[in-house]
């Protein structure tokens, strides 16, 4: 690879971010961690570029790296003062648009109300903390639906002054107490029996609401205490995804009869880097069955533990197709307080109904294809950005085992995607 570098004509170097840790595989590889700022001399190929870290040069892997950019140069300044992003994250939640959205989704919305009706007997007397309550649905869920002593609605956003309105319009102030604030510094006057919360992002995780959850639990649950919800999985499959290429990348191969090729890698760049959000597979798209990769325990998973989240997935192929990337969607549980209950289930998949979350879908570069007894083994990380801690990157390893003679360019890749605004 050094002959090619020496044959480029080196441009002005630019700064990128490192998305995650690499681990160079020879001399002329560049280690680095994520976080770190590199310079990037040259592009020999799409997969290595030629950059320098505190002046060590070194080859180094594109989807590992994002540009940056002067906006995010801005944003990262501010970012530095406000790590969570308070302003801009709670401020989005002081609006109706994301509230109409959380109440329009009758998926998410009837299971915390069938998750109270089929608990209210052993909700009778019991104090309850509904974290990031917005307009209240779930507090007056409880207060209608059981007869738990108290409610202790908590949210951080301008919203709260609203919801305490909503309490009152619906008769429910003598057992909802609307407090604002976040749930690190609210003070409640006494530890509570059950602290519900819909807490989960894209991906599960994006936002890491859940770290709040996970201090409130710590400060405010007494021993003993239930969660809702009580688990939660990530679900990962490898998927066909035709008419998001087609959209995306094959419409630059011959528009209006005329070669657009030079194109379709900046589509790649422009439309692939990141995950694709609200994305809605078909269950025939599905090139194998789908496993859990990463399952969390709500009441032993801890604050550190969501610094980096590690699963491994074993897939066989099914039906031969074409491997465009993988989709992955969240499901939830909340146990059941009643002797002998069942478990109340909120699976955001494309075998349920359709949630606001929908699913999440991560592009290969280049499809590939796939067949019948094929196999694609590998494993996903969350890693939590060390700036911007509501933002995290996705890391996807794969090694493709043909069952046959067939092969292809990519049986083994690696990509990474970052989740962010």
């Amino acid at each position: 690879m050094q002959a090619e570098k020496e044959d480029e004509d080196e441009a002005s170097p630019e700064e990128y971010v490192a998305l995650s840790d690499f681990t160079g595989g020879g001399s002329d590889q560049r280690s680095f961690s994520s976080g770190d700022r590199l310079l990037v001399h040259s592009k020999p190929s799409a997969e290595w570029w030629w950059a320098t870290l505190q002046g060590v040069p070194g080859y180094v892997p594109a989807s590992y790296l994002r540009l940056v950019t002067a906006e995010e140069e801005e944003e990262e300044d501010i970012s530095l003062e406000d790590p969570w992003q308070d302003e801009e994250y709670f401020g989005s939640y002081g609006t109706l648009r994301l509230h109409l959205e959380m109440l329009s989704d009758k998926s998410r919305t009837e299971t915390y109300r069938q998750v109270i009706l089929s608990n209210s007997a052993s909700l009778r007397n019991k104090a309850v903390m509904d974290l990031g309550c917005g307009t209240g649905i779930i507090s007056l869920f409880c207060a209608q639906l059981a007869q738990p002593s108290v409610v202790y609605a908590v949210e951080a956003s301008s919203m709260a002054d609203y919801t305490r309105q909503l309490v009152k319009q619906n008769g429910c102030e003598e057992v909802v107490t609307v407090l604002q604030g976040r749930a690190e510094e609210i003070e409640l006057p006494e530890q509570v029996d059950v602290l519900v919360s819909e807490w989960m992002g894209n991906c599960l995780l994006f936002e890491f609401m859940v770290e709040s959850v996970l201090q409130a639990r710590d400060r405010c649950l007494r021993d003993g205490g239930i969660m809702w919800p009580s688990s939660a999985a990530l679900t990962l499959v490898p998927c066909q995804a035709d008419s998001y290429y087609t959209e995306k990348m094959a419409f630059w191969e011959r528009p209006y009869g005329l070669d657009f090729t030079p194109l379709q890698p900046l589509a790649q760049q422009e439309f692939f880097t990141k995950p694709k959000f609200s994305h809605l597979i078909e269950p025939d798209d599905c090139l194998t069955a789908p496993c859990d990769v990463i399952c969390l325990d709500m009441y032993t998973l801890q604050v550190r533990d969501l610094e980096e989240m590690k699963g491994q997935f074993h897939f066989c192929v099914e039906k031969s197709g074409v491997f465009h990337g993988f989709t992955a969607w969240f499901t939830v549980h909340f146990e059941s307080l009643e002797e002998g209950g069942a478990a109340v289930e909120l699976n955001t998949g494309p075998n349920s109904e359709p949630t606001h979350w929908k699913q999440t879908l991560f592009m290969l570069d280049r499809p590939v294809s796939v067949y019948a007894g094929d196999s694609i083994s590998g494993s996903i990380v969350l890693h939590r950005n060390p700036v911007w801690r509501r933002h995290m990157t996705v890391t996807l390893q794969w090694n493709i085992n043909s069952s046959t003679e067939n092969t292809d360019n990519c049986q083994v890749g690696t990509k990474s995607f970052p989740m962010w605004r």
